[in-house]
């Protein structure tokens, strides 16, 4: 039977992009998120995306039965910041069929087309900075909170599809407890960024945490800008992300380091709530409540999830300091290791930095594009 696409416009059919993973991924290391958390973020009036972007939602049905979805959106933000017409693909589920990949990417391409796109990069759901990439090694690893999960068939579909290589995103290995592991000059260029540049530490505020936000948005925006994928975070983007953060915020790992009481870099580390998810199995009921209640009895890794020190303050070691915090940190906390991630396989400085933490390697995503000329 061929593969027909259609464009979800019932509930019904929400309920089949959102439900579709469930399904294809059951048994395997996926964890599920919560199905309320996956509608809310796809209801354009309530995703911040919104306010700056466009997108359209796709369905691939054979024989009546749904065996694919994907999005295509525009992220006017990204677009003028970079002076481009890019499109983006994203949420890309489906079963092992080159047909169904092929239906949803034509699908998604006549779409951009139609709004004057150039080129289509993806997956991302619906940002870099959200899920994003085909993972391509890591299959046997859980994934931690906003981190994909997909089969080794992804990418032999997308490479076959004729879709090339963008960029690839790493996730780093940390036992933040395990000072062996970590580069003996790490302790010292730390110390001398106390010392000889007055560099203090200090943890985020959760009462004032918006307000942290800002400062946030400002390391970001200075640290990020050359970067491969960069978007700034506009004011409607910080008001969702800190009420993210809220239900995350654990004081021991959001960090803002000062100088003469500025901010000049900042790192804020998430408590892995996919093991909480992994409990929940997607629902809040019957006791999916309870397990999120008794959080911090339950995470004991990481996932580090931004680390920035503003450019003109990179030379005072301050990156140092904040790596030395994180040991500090875990030694007081149950939470010992996480992963870092996702790093650009470009950001050299922070990808040496993790390696000098003793990290390793141990996931890779994938980031597609291609041309609509």
């Amino acid at each position: 039977m061929p593969v027909e696409i259609s464009l979800v416009k019932r509930p019904g059919d929400l309920r089949a992009f959102v439900h579709l993973p469930y399904r294809l991924h059951a048994g395997t290391p996926w964890i599920p998120p919560l199905r309320l958390e996956r509608y809310l973020f796809l209801t354009r009036k309530l995703n911040a995306f919104f306010t700056h972007g466009d997108a359209e939602y796709f369905l691939a049905r054979r024989d009546g039965r749904v065996v694919g979805r994907a999005t295509a959106q525009i992220d006017h933000a990204f677009n003028d910041y970079h002076h481009s017409r890019t499109g983006m693909f994203g949420f890309l589920e489906l079963e092992d069929d080159p047909e169904i990949l092929d239906a949803l990417l034509s699908a998604a391409e006549t779409w951009l087309r139609g709004r004057g796109c150039d080129r289509m990069i993806g997956p991302m759901d619906f940002q870099l900075n959200d899920e994003s990439g085909v993972m391509i090694e890591g299959f046997e690893l859980e994934p931690l909170i906003r981190q994909p999960w997909q089969p080794p068939y992804y990418q032999r579909l997308c490479e076959a599809a004729g879709l090339t290589k963008a960029m690839d995103l790493l996730s780093w290995d940390l036992e933040i407890s395990n000072l062996e592991r970590m580069d003996p000059v790490l302790p010292r260029v730390a110390e001398r960024a106390r010392t000889r540049h007055g560099v203090t530490i200090r943890k985020m505020s959760r009462r004032h945490l918006r307000r942290e936000m800002d400062e946030f948005a400002k390391v970001y925006n200075a640290a990020w800008s050359h970067n491969w994928g960069f978007t700034p975070y506009t004011k409607a983007d910080l008001d969702a992300y800190a009420i993210d953060m809220q239900l995350v915020y654990a004081r021991e790992w959001f960090m803002i380091a000062e100088q003469d009481g500025q901010t000049i870099a900042m790192a804020i580390t998430i408590p892995d709530v996919h093991q909480i998810y992994k409990k929940m199995q997607g629902r809040l009921l019957p006791l999916g409540w309870w397990y999120y209640l008794r959080r911090a009895r339950i995470i004991d890794r990481l996932r580090v999830g931004f680390l920035g020190v503003l450019p003109e303050y990179q030379h005072t070691g301050v990156a140092a300091a904040l790596y030395m915090e994180h040991f500090a940190a875990a030694g007081r906390t149950r939470q010992k290791r996480g992963e870092a991630g996702w790093i650009l396989e470009t950001n050299s400085s922070m990808n040496r930095g993790l390696q000098a933490m003793g990290g390793r390697v141990v996931k890779r995503w994938r980031v597609y594009e291609r041309a609509l000329t």
